[in-house]
């Protein structure tokens, strides 16, 4: 993802294909308690995904990933399919992408969206050695994957009635770090976002999780997200406050916005979405885009805190209390 200052907004057509004929019924009228998220099972699915190797463009890892993601999803009872695309990185190369998508009582108009991008970044351009080798991407890629794949399982050892889309972003971490393309960034996102399942597609809004499991990791209200959904992020983050993890959803508006997977979802697919990503003042952490953002960097707590407040928020939704 690329930082962005947001003084004007590029909107994109709505294209839609790959729809389904499901009939959609309204959800029960069913509440269900707030299950506990475990730090330990999400860190065990980082881990897992790390293990592979990177996950980058024609990596071996990559096919790996996505064997893993849809057993995962699976096992959870889920259904999947795979969004496979064609496109051409900013350095010119073509190469082929997979978006991994997991829907839980796709029946159900009522839904939400919850994703993340599963790629690791094909270069280390902020390392000082081995600057041109893949790297593992743990935090930034595998933590979001980690937490939603535990939500997913946690989902369904406690169903709830209303629905739930779970998309696993490819080539989002791919663009042009030191150019002006900001397209260049969110590839999968981009592909999925002209070319959703269902028309219409009824989701609520979107949550993102991008680096999400860092040690003191701090998430701000980001800017686009504020932009163009501002209620779907103060629900949030008064949430977290309410069951404790301020400490990590801190009260701070961004100046600018992010170019991640949510901004394309929100300009091209229109559907609000907001983006839980670690960033401080002095930017993202230190090991971003480097060989030291391996399983050293992953703290089983912040993966608990960010895979409660999401579950919660989820779970309100169900219950209609949110």
């Amino acid at each position: 993802m690329k930082f962005r200052w947001f003084f004007s907004f590029l909107f994109f057509g709505l294209f839609l294909s790959c729809q389904t004929d499901v009939e959609k019924k309204p959800q029960e009228n069913v509440k269900v308690k707030i299950p506990a998220f475990s730090g330990q099972a999400a860190y065990d699915l980082v881990k897992a995904q790390v293990d592979l190797g990177p996950r980058c463009p024609e990596c071996p890892g990559a096919s790996k990933a996505i064997a893993l993601f849809r057993n995962e999803l699976q096992k959870a009872g889920w259904d999947v399919d795979l969004q496979t695309f064609d496109t051409k990185l900013f350095t010119g190369q073509e190469v082929s992408g997979t978006n991994i998508i997991g829907r839980y009582n796709p029946e159900v108009n009522e839904r939400v969206l919850l994703c993340a991008h599963w790629d690791s970044r094909m270069i280390a351009d902020k390392d000082t050695t081995r600057k041109e080798e893949p790297i593992a991407g743990a935090n930034d890629g595998a933590s979001g994957v980690g937490v939603l794949l535990e939500i997913a399982h946690t989902i369904s050892r406690h169903p709830i009635p209303m629905g739930v889309d779970i998309v696993l972003f490819d080539m989002e971490d791919q663009g042009d770090d030191g150019g002006k393309n900001p397209n260049s960034w969110g590839l999968g996102a981009q592909y999925w976002a002209k070319n959703l399942p269902e028309k219409p597609y009824p989701v609520k809004y979107g949550i993102l999780l991008d680096m999400v499991g860092a040690k003191d990791a701090e998430f701000p209200k980001e800017g686009y997200s504020m932009h163009y959904a501002p209620q779907v992020v103060n629900k949030i983050w008064k949430l977290a406050k309410i069951i404790g993890k301020e400490k990590y959803f801190v009260n701070t508006k961004m100046q600018g916005g992010i170019t991640d997977d949510h901004y394309f979802i929100n300009s091209i697919a229109r559907i609000p979405t907001i983006d839980i990503i670690h960033h401080k003042s002095d930017g993202f952490m230190k090991e971003h885009h480097t060989h030291a953002d391996d399983m050293d960097v992953i703290d089983k707590n912040t993966l608990a805190a960010v895979g409660q407040v999401v579950l919660s928020t989820i779970y309100k939704e169900s219950n209609k209390e949110f």
